[in-house]
């Protein structure tokens, strides 16, 4: 499977999933030791596994922009595009706080607006610490909430570029997450 996404991929966003993080983030992945001895072969069973051993969130980082692993997951997630069910566990779950990010940024990149905050606006009310890991290397602290303020809000997250959504205040109407992420 390489560095390709699967051939029953759903375009995401009019493209290929993968396209979600830029060209040259996505080359430094690709690159990257995590990638090579983590994530080649992964499937979202092993990924779960993967999500639980997090220790910490963030982008690039460091002199020569090493992706961190929850980057390198987000771009596998991309590539292996997993179970509906398996996204909404990673969110409704609150035993590892590192698994529920992964799943929330991924939400993020790859749902509508309702779905976003449908799933979630509830994730507000969890007020856990995350080590973030900065540019520089150094490691941050921040809390859930903030976090899922900052994906709701702000244009670029963990150094990926953010699709655009809508306000909430215009969002009252319910649809199913499976209605527009079937797969």
């Amino acid at each position: 499977m390489a560095n390709r996404t699967i051939r029953e991929a759903r375009a995401t966003h009019g493209t290929n999933p993968q396209y979600l993080v830029e060209k040259i983030i996505r080359t430094r992945i690709y690159d990257s030791r995590y990638w090579k001895e983590e994530c080649f072969a992964l499937s979202a069973e092993l990924l779960v596994d993967k999500a639980i051993a997090l220790r910490c969130i963030g982008g690039v980082h460091g002199a020569n922009s090493k992706p961190t692993p929850f980057l390198c997951l987000v771009l596998k997630m991309l590539q292996i595009q997993p179970e509906t069910d398996i996204i909404i566990e990673f969110i409704t779950q609150e035993d590892f706080k590192y698994a529920r990010a992964l799943g929330a940024f991924y939400l993020r990149l790859v749902c509508g607006s309702l779905n976003c905050y449908k799933y979630l606006e509830p994730l507000l009310n969890d007020f856990r610490k995350l080590r973030v890991i900065d540019r520089s290397g150094q490691f941050q602290f921040t809390h859930m909430d903030e976090y899922i303020d900052c994906l709701l809000r702000d244009e670029c997250s963990c150094d990926i570029i953010l699709p655009r959504i809508q306000r909430d205040r215009f969002m009252k109407s319910t649809t199913s997450l499976k209605d527009e992420y079937p797969y």
